[in-house]
């Protein structure tokens, strides 16, 4: 009997500390999975739902107030965003088929190939509170400026930032064109060559003006603050691979 009393403790005690350790996990992984964002719309919700249904986006109101986790930012002036349009056709344009953007995550590096040819190499961050996708993309949209926001106050991760410029949108059939996943020119740090985003590819703003300028859809209208991918006027092909550093 006695053998038996001490077997059945021994019993609770297990099940008692599976449970613990059950509702630990549970604790802990409700805010990673608020922290990760895992489906959590990188840009703004309202813009995005406009551009997946084919509107052209009105420039927004200046605002100049930026925040990106408890830390104050002055975002630029939309005078500042300046766009040249091009004219489909030119010869000395690179055909769309020809040209494909390339994102090593293991490296924090964007490349831009014109057939086999590398003409841009830029360093990035990528990642670091929401994984960055990877796989075979092409860009479906580009906005000289966009706001997003997201993350958790809670957590410290909260960020508002509006006027986030030269902004390309990609997307697959895994990754839906509401997620916002984006290339895009960064005000609010410059740690780049180390993971910095919740997802999206941050760029120097200067370096994000030459990959937008360069990658299709061409922009045939600089008055407009958007241009969506056509039959005609396809987007870049974006390959992204490899795996972000966690230190």
């Amino acid at each position: 009997m006695a053998e038996n009393a001490k077997s059945g403790s021994y019993i609770v005690t297990a099940v008692g500390l599976i449970a613990l350790f059950a509702g630990a996990m549970a604790f802990i992984s409700i805010p990673m999975r608020q922290l990760s964002g895992a489906n959590e719309p990188l840009a703004d919700q309202k813009s995005l739902k406009l551009l997946t249904q084919g509107a052209t986006l009105s420039e927004p109101p200046e605002a100049l107030s930026a925040t990106f986790h408890e830390t104050p930012a002055a975002a630029p002036k939309l005078a500042t965003l300046i766009q040249v349009s091009k004219v489909l056709g030119v010869a000395v344009n690179v055909p769309a088929s020809e040209k494909r953007i390339e994102v090593d995550l293991t490296n924090q590096k964007v490349y831009a190939y014109e057939s086999n040819v590398r003409v841009y190499e830029f360093t990035v961050s990528t990642g670091k509170w929401g994984r960055t996708p990877t796989g075979e993309f092409t860009i479906w949209a580009k906005v000289k400026s966009q706001l997003m926001s997201g993350g958790n106050k809670d957590l410290h991760t909260y960020y508002y930032l509006p006027n986030v410029p030269w902004v390309m949108f990609f997307y697959n059939d895994q990754v839906a064109k509401m997620r916002g996943f984006s290339f895009h020119g960064t005000y609010w740090h410059d740690n780049f060559g180390h993971p910095m985003s919740h997802g999206c590819i941050n760029m120097r703003t200067e370096e994000a003006k030459m990959l937008y300028d360069w990658a299709n859809p061409v922009v045939t209208n600089d008055k407009a603050w958007s241009t969506l991918s056509k039959d005609d006027n396809p987007g870049t092909k974006v390959i992204i691979y490899g795996e972000a550093p966690t230190t």
